[in-house]
């Protein structure tokens, strides 16, 4: 659990530097209002971001479902559920340090305190920070933390699917059972005449 939890904070980073940003324009209309747009697809990223941070996620359960696997005398419920519980602390990790590395790099915008350009057209550029999860509701982000349990589980439940024996060839190797009975000696029996 400690390595996964280890994995995530890795991955968390690895999203922040890969994560794209947000680029927006701030302006004041003819009717003096103030009012922000995102340039071109710009708002597209408010999805691949969170798509971003739950694929590589979904790599870290694979991965570490297929490493834990390897694991031949643990094999079995109990490591299932360190397995799902180790992810779900990974997610969570993974998301929190990525939140707090993008916060810390493009800090906190509102855009009613942007200060606008002293021009005719009075208008401003600005940057915004990806978001972590598809949205602020309690349940899309623990949905977002317990989607990688769920396929790390269902990937070492593949793996133990497709195991010929029933003690999912843990050590020591158990002898599959014979079908043949010991033969017992024969009594000797009087000769017939």
């Amino acid at each position: 659990m400690l390595g996964l939890v280890a994995a995530g904070l890795v991955v968390g980073g690895l999203w922040a530097w890969l994560a794209p940003s947000i680029h927006a324009v701030v302006a004041i209309n003819r009717a003096g209002e103030r009012v922000h747009d995102y340039l071109g697809t710009e708002s597209q990223n408010f999805f691949v971001a969170p798509f971003l941070l739950l694929g590589l996620l979904s790599v870290l359960a694979v991965v570490a479902s297929v490493l834990v696997w390897q694991w031949r005398e643990h094999r079995g419920p109990g490591m299932v559920v360190a397995l799902s519980i180790g992810s779900m602390a990974a997610a969570a990790a993974a998301a929190a340090l990525g939140a707090l590395l993008v916060r810390l790099h493009y800090g906190v915008l509102d855009f009613d305190t942007v200060l606008l350009a002293a021009s005719d057209h009075s208008l401003t550029y600005v940057t915004q920070a990806p978001p972590v999860f598809f949205a602020h509701r309690p349940l899309q982000m623990v949905a977002t933390v317990v989607m990688p349990a769920a396929i790390a589980s269902l990937v070492y439940a593949l793996i133990a699917a497709g195991t010929a024996r029933d003690d999912l060839g843990g050590y020591p190797p158990a002898e599959p059972p014979s079908d043949k009975t010991p033969a017992e000696p024969e009594a000797s029996q009087p000769a017939v005449q």
